[in-house]
This record gives structure tokens, C-alpha cells and sequence, in this order.
């Protein structure tokens, strides 16, 4: 069996898709297949049970990218595809696909219509999309391994000492946590935890951001790649500018102050969340 999964959006909204495409796989045995944003396909190389990613340009795409699209996906034969993109040139493509099922939120090539959930981590809110074929999903019960050429090469680059591993993933930008504070905060903490060690989650490879992430004790982050890629892995995780609704209900994970107004968070606020106030 063949599915394809039609998933536009952000980084962050491409990560909360892993765990539905690994249940599918499993539960059905079958070989997945991503179309995404080009931006997000060194993303889905994390994915070990994706088969093939397909970039597409979702905003602006133009009747001819549609049906060269639909040329990609008429070989190899699909029997699923689960679209979380709407509009009547995809219903289109779709309809000429010859897929059998074809699970969508809205539009006339659908075979089965869903729901989307409202107040719903949205990882979690991709059940609605399998429940159609049979498959259930515990997204929070998801864990994203990396390969160990990955984790030695950050084990290579993380401080020295033997103390708890602080990583720090600040969005940056307008209505993010200043500056000031992340770059204090360490020094707060060390006040009581004289070991502690701490780094930022840098830039390079999201291989590299991953296996980071993967090493540290402990993640506080605002910037929603680094947050998923936290739940994904299962680090204890601070995740500043999401509510509960937006995160897994499971220990070690917390959110704390509202999105795009960080500004005014104070600090003793952080320290508490990461269980040191």
C-alpha cells in the first residue's frame, strides 16, 4: 500500500505530521510518500519512514504546477492521500489522481470529510484524518530517533563538564523573550546549579538542530521548530508562547506566556517553569 500525504504550512506544522505519517505506515504497512513546502523537505529527511518528499510550492501554485504534481503522483499508484490543503485546483488534481481515498477537512474530491479538531495539540489532531482508514494515534506516545552519526557529532560540540545540559532556542524577533533575558538566564540558573552547562541551539543543519536538541537535559524554547522537535524526541521542554491546548498533556512538558507577547515575561516566571523557583 501506497499513501500520500498533502501537508503545507511551517516548519513547525510539517513536524506535528510525524507521527501521523509513522502510524500510517506502521498500522498499514505502507509506504508514505510527502508532499511540502521545499523549505520543510530537509525536514522530512529526519523521518525514517518516508519514502520519497515531493516540494511544492502550495501558496501561489498555478493550474500547471497542480497537474505537474498530479504527473508525480499518478506513478507510483497511491491508495490513500490525506490533504490538509484546500482549494478547487487541488480538488481537481485530486479527482484525476485515481487515488481511491482521499481523506480531506473540505473539498469535492474527498471521500471522506472530517472534522478538524478545535483546543487540540496539533499532532494530535491528525486522528481525525486516520480515523477514517482504521488507524488510531497517540502522538505524545511518538519518538523521533536519530541516527548515531548525528548524536556523536553533537556530543562533539556540546561544553564541557558533567552538569545538567541547558539548551536555549529563542525564536528571535518582534514579541519574542528579549535578548537580555535569554542571555542572562544561565547565569541565574548557575547561582543554584554551579554545574550547569548551557548552549544556544545554533543554526546550521536540521540534522544538526535535532541531535542538539536530542542531547540536552532540558529545552527552553520560542521558536516552534525547536519546540516540536523537543516533543518529537522527548525532552523535558519549557516552551515559551504556547498554551496547554498547543502542547501534549505529559510530564516534563510546560507552556508559559502568551504567543507573540513575551516581552513582559519575567524571568522568576521562567525559573519556576523549569523548576527552579
Amino acid at each position: 500500500m501506497r499513501a500520500l500525504f498533502l501537508v503545507p504550512g511551517e516548519g513547525s506544522r510539517q513536524l506535528q505530521a510525524f507521527p501521523a505519517v509513522a502510524a500510517v505506515a506502521e498500522g498499514l504497512g505502507a509506504q508514505v510518500q510527502v508532499v511540502c513546502p521545499a523549505a520543510a523537505v530537509p525536514l522530512w529527511s529526519l523521518h525514517p519512514r518516508v519514502e520519497r518528499t515531493i516540494p511544492f510550492a502550495f501558496a501561489g501554485a498555478t493550474l500547471a504546477d497542480w497537474a505537474n504534481l498530479l504527473g508525480s503522483v499518478r506513478e507510483p499508484d497511491f491508495q490513500l492521500c490525506f490533504n490538509r490543503t484546500r482549494g478547487r485546483q487541488v480538488d481537481l488534481m485530486l479527482s484525476m489522481s485515481h487515488i481511491p481515498t482521499r481523506v480531506a477537512a473540505a473539498g469535492f474530491s474527498a471521500t471522506d470529510t472530517v472534522q478538524e479538531p478545535d483546543g487540540v495539540w496539533g499532532a494530535q489532531a491528525w486522528q481525525a484524518f486516520l480515523r477514517p482508514v482504521g488507524v488510531e494515534l497517540d502522538a505524545a506516545a511518538f519518538r523521533l530517533a536519530l541516527p548515531r552519526q548525528d548524536l556523536d557529532a553533537a556530543a562533539a560540540e556540546l561544553p564541557a563538564g558533567d552538569g545538567p545540559l541547558l539548551l536555549l532556542a529563542p525564536a528571535g524577533g518582534a514579541g519574542d523573550w528579549p535578548a537580555g533575558c535569554w542571555q542572562d538566564l544561565p547565569g541565574r540558573i548557575r547561582s543554584r546549579l554551579p554545574d550547569l552547562r548551557s548552549m544556544l541551539a545554533g543554526e546550521g543543519s536540521m540534522r544538526g538542530l535535532a541531535a542538539r536538541i536530542a542531547s540536552a537535559d532540558v529545552v527552553l524554547a520560542s521558536d516552534p521548530v525547536s519546540i516540536e522537535l523537543a516533543l518529537l524526541l522527548g525532552i523535558p521542554l519549557v516552551a515559551l508562547g504556547r498554551g496547554s491546548a498547543d502542547l501534549p498533556q505529559r510530564d516534563g512538558v510546560k507552556g508559559l506566556g502568551a504567543p507573540g507577547d513575551l516581552e513582559r515575561l519575567d524571568p522568576a516566571d521562567v525559573l519556576t517553569a523549569l523548576g527552579l523557583g
